[in-house]
């Protein structure tokens, strides 16, 4: 085999991608050669195959040998029968020596679907799998017997942290488990900048774009069990921008879930799509909040993109000036919600700065301002008026309500702030109404 061509090997089962086309192969050889070859100049080989079973905390120990084709009880070898088991692909045992159901499967990438592999021909049930960023390639779209699939245990559960980069996609974009997560969207986290990644390709290094954000999964695994004090939180949501727009930050009905290995189980909806925000590293926990702004104002404006950021005061710390990610445009004389989310554990929300940036000299900024001049120019003057704040905790499905500090003055114009308190427990009760709005 020629040295340009690249090589993924996951244990037994190895890629060739040639002619653009990757192609399964052995120890025997090809795929493609296996299938034209004569049946006459086939011949079954048997390869000696041991097992090396180690239950010592003794490094030096030399382990338990097992060998295919003899009857040893695992007994022999020191193995618990009663503890959980968890195989890291590949391999399952013969006979019900153990219950398949306290088997937990972890697979990256290729071994997701091996992992799937497994747990479809085995006789019995597999207690869980748990597919890390599994391979997109020539899975994306296939029949759920040639992939990762629900039906391949009793609980599958699915990372996808590197669907869509620069039009490729390393990891398979679809569901394909009882619940299938996409830590920041599944396509750019936290840590593999745009830098890093250009970088990567102007130098050649081009394994080290899979490496960061195919990988993410594997470590966000990892965190679930080394910062289980600190669990990260997903939440249900139909797709990507419903939940950066905070609308998806409920518990009600299973609808949020703890990622990794702590992940309960949830076979009651099949695909059941989950999204969260993450850090750039362990551990990887965030705090969400869902912010809801009811923006009105007493003249027509036209059309009008604010650029607003927001500063939450807690009883534990303050957050840094956090962006009000702008998915579709702020509706005036109606209510819009957000998503924020900080690193730090704030504690309880006691106050929030709302701050309406000005003009800045970028040229993507001048032009909106330029834009906005020319929807309104008989009235250039800008105001809203903002009377209360509703927040909704992820974490701790907590609502709380904050209003102006002086009800007397509500409008906010750019380069101004409006300062808000917490007012009341809960949201807006439905017998309230409204606040009047009057348009020339």
């Amino acid at each position: 085999m020629s040295n340009s061509v690249p090589l993924l090997c996951f244990w037994s089962l190895c890629y060739c991608f040639a002619a653009g086309s990757p192609v399964p192969f052995g120890p025997e050889g090809r795929l493609e050669d296996k299938l034209h070859k004569p049946k006459a100049t086939q011949t079954e080989v048997k390869p000696s195959v041991r097992f090396n079973l180690r239950t010592s905390k003794d490094p030096e120990h030399e382990g338990c040998y097992l060998s295919v084709g003899h009857s040893q009880p695992l007994e022999d070898c020191s193995f618990n029968m009663t503890a959980k088991t968890f195989f890291i692909i590949h391999g399952w045992t013969e006979k019900d020596d153990f219950s398949l159901g306290n088997v937990h499967l972890i697979g990256y990438s290729l071994g997701a679907h091996v992992a799937g592999y497994a747990g479809n021909f085995v006789k019995g049930t597999v207690g869980r799998i748990t597919g890390l960023d599994p391979a997109g390639p020539m899975f994306e779209g296939a029949d759920i017997h040639k992939r990762l699939s629900p039906d391949d245990a009793d609980f599958v559960d699915v990372l996808h942290t590197y669907t869509r980069s620069f039009g490729l996609s390393i990891g398979i974009q679809m569901p394909v488990g009882h619940i299938d997560i996409y830590p920041n969207g599944g396509d750019f986290q936290p840590g593999c900048g745009l830098n890093d990644v250009l970088g990567s390709i102007a130098y050649g290094t081009i394994t080290e774009v899979v490496k960061c954000e195919h990988e993410r999964a594997v470590h966000l695994f990892v965190d679930s069990l080394v910062n289980q004090d600190k669990p990260s939180f997903a939440f249900q949501c139909t797709d990507s921008n419903r939940f950066k727009k905070g609308i998806c930050l409920s518990c009600r009905k299973n609808r949020c879930n703890s990622i990794g290995y702590n992940a309960k189980k949830m076979r009651n909806k099949r695909n059941s799509k989950m999204y969260l925000k993450t850090r750039a590293g362990m551990p990887f926990r965030v705090y969400h909040y869902q912010m809801k702004i009811h923006v009105f104002s007493y003249k027509n404006m036209g059309e009008i993109e604010p650029t607003f950021y927001v500063t939450l005061y807690g009883t534990n710390a303050d957050s840094q000036t956090l962006p009000l990610e702008i998915v579709e445009r702020i509706e005036q004389n109606a209510t819009n919600t957000f998503l924020v989310y900080t690193e730090e554990d704030l504690g309880d929300l006691l106050k929030i700065q709302l701050t309406w940036e000005g003009a800045s000299q970028s040229w993507y900024n001048l032009w909106k301002e330029f834009r906005s001049y020319l929807s309104q120019p008989r009235n250039p003057g800008r105001e809203l008026n903002i009377r209360r704040i509703r927040v909704k905790s992820g974490e701790t499905q907590r609502k709380l309500t904050f209003c102006t500090e002086d009800p007397e003055n509500t409008s906010i114009s750019p380069g101004r702030e409006l300062w808000f308190r917490k007012c009341r427990d809960g949201w807006r009760m439905k017998n309230e109404t409204s606040p009047t709005v009057e348009l020339p």
